[in-house]
């Protein structure tokens, strides 16, 4: 995968044995890529781009200004996301400490009669922070001795523009709480891209060729991200 630059816009080039050179822009944050036909060299596909430069600008903006998920009031029927699965909400009110049961369908979300609608919000952020922290230190931990790396801690938090970060430093990785509304498979690329970092800290092309080595299909799952509807979270590579 080789990148060329137009100003502040990233475009990801990729040669395939094909015939005609094919343009997209990708959501949720309007990633560029170009796959284009072996014989043809980076100065004709920069031409092409750049001949293309306000169609892709337009495409960027209709992104930025697009909410890819329309936002949540918390009440019985709603759909939400859990590990890539759609659920409705149901919510149930009595008079007990707030819990949450997940059952083939629904998501039951036991509330005292009154609670706002910020509160109903906070309860299930946690719920989705508790079932993704269970999970992810044997996903770590999987992926820790594929690469054969060590990270010393990680934590999850919300972030608007990326889904994940690694200190190098102190080897700690961080992740976004909307992870956990993404299918597994989904989460375990974003651990592997942030630890691939403990091997390569800029996305050059020996980082690429690590991501392609441990992961082969990190490409396919990237794209899942873009798919399923998320709250302003920028995939950022």
């Amino acid at each position: 995968m080789q990148q060329i630059q137009l100003g502040n816009i990233n475009i990801e080039v990729e040669h395939k044995d094909i015939k005609n050179i094919h343009l997209s822009v990708y959501p949720p944050n309007g990633v560029v890529r170009i796959s284009a036909p072996n014989r043809v060299d980076l100065d004709n596909i920069r031409v092409f781009a750049l001949n293309k430069l306000s169609w892709i600008k337009k495409q960027q903006e209709t992104f930025k200004n697009h909410d890819r998920e329309t936002p949540r009031d918390y009440l019985t029927k709603e759909s939400h996301y859990f590990l890539g699965k759609r659920y409705l909400l149901k919510v149930v009110e009595h008079d007990q400490p707030p819990h949450i049961i997940l059952n083939h369908s629904e998501i039951v979300l036991f509330v005292r009669p009154g609670t706002t609608t910020a509160k109903r919000k906070e309860i299930i952020d946690e719920w989705y922070r508790s079932e993704l922290k269970s999970m992810l230190p044997k996903l770590i931990s999987k992926w820790e001795k594929v690469i054969g790396v060590q990270s010393n801690e990680f934590g999850i938090k919300k972030m608007r523009t990326k889904w994940g970060t690694c200190n190098t430093e102190a080897k700690r990785i961080w992740l976004n709480l909307e992870l956990a509304k993404k299918p597994v498979e989904c989460i375990e690329f974003i651990i592997v891209h942030e630890l691939v970092h403990l091997l390569e800290r800029s996305h050059n092309d020996k980082f690429v060729s690590y991501m392609n080595e441990f992961m082969p299909k990190w490409r396919m799952y990237r794209e899942e991200l873009n798919r399923i509807p998320f709250s302003h979270i920028d995939w950022k590579y």
